[in-house]
């Protein structure tokens, strides 16, 4: 049988490698290597290699204590390449961009930076102290925010019109218009109001049909369970001695979504989600949902959707505003040889001349504030309708720590069966909600307990950006 094609250029590439560490190596002066690999996240594009070769060469060229390296690995082959890197001890120093699902396939491998940051000085006061936290896991510190998508609440403002209704508040801590706070039952309650039907009735009225609606008035697009989840606060499903479980607050959300698809009928059901009316899936680019939970990444996805929306606040819940957040940014491997010389590298790349550079090929927003201005700048040639950008700033400093993302044992399994109550939830009606989510904490459970069984997820970094 003969071997496929990408198959047999992988091999060839890691037997070259091998090859070349089987090689003597002579103690010498000069400078110090450090090598950068791209290909886990964003980096493959080709002005994105161009504008990542520059930084290299004007890195190289401002001094000459470090020699910076780049291995640029199709996304493809990314994970398996880094993988056998790591498990052959050939392993980069610093890999990135990538997000934090993209990263958890090699949890474990990555340095905490806490040590560097203080023997350095590097001041991580420039950032919210949110977007700082939500880099903290059991590891320490293992990045800090560089490229960054906060989450808010994008609405159509021709939608509230024509329903008479005002707009959300424009600013965190501001009221709804009637006075009331903004919060995930005020969303509710005009979520409700803007979910029409094909007779012009909303959801709140007797003679509405639900089996004939061709508006919404709210969805939490692109999302799992744990993002649905931490808009009543941020938390993970498992707790400190590594048990299954979810806080009280999770499981009124998972009443609050369940509720709002099959009972208040103003959020969409899966296969409503997924029909024509709904664009196949972005429902907020249909023109049909009145307003939409998700990140600043969304701007890529708008469609036809491009001169009459905004953004807003991330409502409420128990008086705790949560935004999560999504970020890629550079994370140096803890088989790193050199450190000190490493996190310069890191630094220089997220903080110094190579950041403005390397974040406009890569399209997130910059997490230093002084970088910002440029960037909506850029986003406001596209939509020039005025958009509250301001909002989508002051949301890093509600990022939800731990993140929605964060690793899990035995992550892979775990997100399926994370899956499997998502689609359940969103295609079935009729269910005991909190019933169901007691039997996926308990399969959570078994799979916790049979991590190091399964040992496929981490052992070798072998298991997606944001």
């Amino acid at each position: 049988m003969f071997m496929s094609t990408k198959r047999y250029f992988f091999a060839i590439s890691v037997l070259f490698a091998l090859i070349l560490g089987s090689f003597p190596v002579f103690a010498q002066d000069g400078p110090v290597t450090i090598t950068w690999f791209v290909g886990l996240g964003a980096g493959g594009q080709p002005e994105q290699i161009a504008a990542q070769n520059a930084v290299v060469e004007a890195f190289n060229a401002s001094q000459d204590d470090i020699v910076l390296e780049i291995i640029i690995v199709d996304n493809n082959v990314a994970q398996d390449t880094l993988g056998t890197l790591i498990a052959t001890g050939d392993a980069p120093d610093i890999v990135g961009p990538v997000g934090l699902a993209g990263s958890n396939a090699f949890a474990g491998n990555w340095l905490d930076l806490e040590p560097l940051v203080e023997s350095s000085g590097f001041d991580l006061s420039r950032y919210d102290e949110a977007a700082v936290d939500s880099y903290r896991t059991d590891e320490g510190l293992v990045g800090l925010p560089f490229a960054t998508f906060p989450s808010f609440i994008y609405y159509r403002r021709d939608l509230f019109d024509e329903s008479g209704i005002p707009y959300p508040p424009s600013a965190y801590g501001e009221p709804y218009a009637d006075g009331d706070e903004w919060t995930m039952d005020k969303l509710r309650e005009i979520g409700m109001l803007l979910t029409l039907d094909e007779n012009g009735y909303n959801a709140t009225e007797e003679e509405f049909n639900p089996d004939a609606i061709i508006q919404w008035g709210f969805v939490s697009q692109w999302t799992d369970p744990r993002g649905h989840a931490s808009l009543f606060g941020a938390a993970n499903p498992i707790d400190e001695d590594g048990n299954a479980y979810v806080p009280d607050s999770w499981r009124a959300a998972f009443d609050w979504f369940y509720k709002g698809i099959w009972e208040d009928h103003f959020i969409p059901n899966g296969a409503q989600a997924g029909s024509d009316i709904l664009a196949n899936g972005n429902a907020f680019a249909s023109g049909n949902v009145a307003m939409a939970h998700t990140h600043l990444w969304y701007t890529c996805c708008l469609g036809d959707v491009t001169d009459n929306w905004d953004i807003a606040p991330v409502p409420s819940y128990n008086g705790v505003t949560t935004a999560k957040l999504h970020g890629d940014t550079f994370r140096i491997l803890n088989s790193t040889e050199h450190p000190e010389e490493a996190f310069e590298v890191l630094t220089y790349l997220i903080a110094g001349d190579a950041a403005p550079q390397l974040l406009q090929v890569y399209g997130g927003m910059p997490a230093l504030p002084e970088l910002q201005e440029d960037f909506f700048a850029t986003l406001d040639e596209t939509y020039p309708q005025g958009v509250n950008w301001q909002v989508a700033i002051d949301s890093l400093a509600y990022a939800d720590s731990p993140n929605h993302e964060s690793y899990l044992p035995n992550f892979r399994r775990v997100t399926d069966r994370i899956g499997e109550f998502q689609v359940l939830y969103e295609n079935t009606p009729g269910l005991d909600i909190q019933a169901e989510l007691d039997a996926l904490i308990a399969d959570l459970q078994v799979l916790y307990e049979t991590a190091d069984e399964e040992s496929s997820d981490v052992d070798t970094g072998v298991g997606s950006g944001s």
